[in-house]
């Protein structure tokens, strides 16, 4: 079974930064993409942003592209969603997710097999 603990939200300023850290273990991390969800208050899962096992394939959402970025540390079990230039839309509860064995990345949240809890951010105006 897969854990994923999800670290680094919290209130900024629009305009402000923010690095979200996601925990993995119990399994082999290197065998997992992962993916970044949001949840905004009575909104649906939205993607964010996927990385693939070796940290050499991206996928991002329009909204967030050239804003945010995904990185990993197959060695610290971590992966990590780098958010610039926050706006108060960016506002949600973000969540790491876990898809093993992929050769391609997916936007699609029903096709991850491991969640974490997630952790809130708010961009305040």
């Amino acid at each position: 079974q897969v854990q994923l603990v999800e670290s680094g939200g919290g209130l900024v300023q629009v305009g402000g930064s923010l690095r979200l850290s996601c925990a993995h273990s119990g399994r082999t991390f290197s065998n997992y993409a992962m993916g970044w969800f949001r949840q905004a208050p009575g909104k649906g899962r939205e993607f964010v942003a996927a990385i693939n096992w070796s940290g050499s394939s991206t996928l991002y959402a329009d909204s967030v592209k050239g804003r945010f970025t995904v990185s990993r540390d197959n060695a610290e079990n971590t992966v990590y969603l780098q958010m610039n230039s926050l706006e108060p839309e960016d506002t949600a509860i973000y969540y790491c997710a876990a898809r093993e064995f992929v050769l391609k990345l997916t936007m699609r949240d029903d096709e991850y097999d491991y969640w974490g809890q997630g952790t809130q951010v708010t961009v305040s105006s």
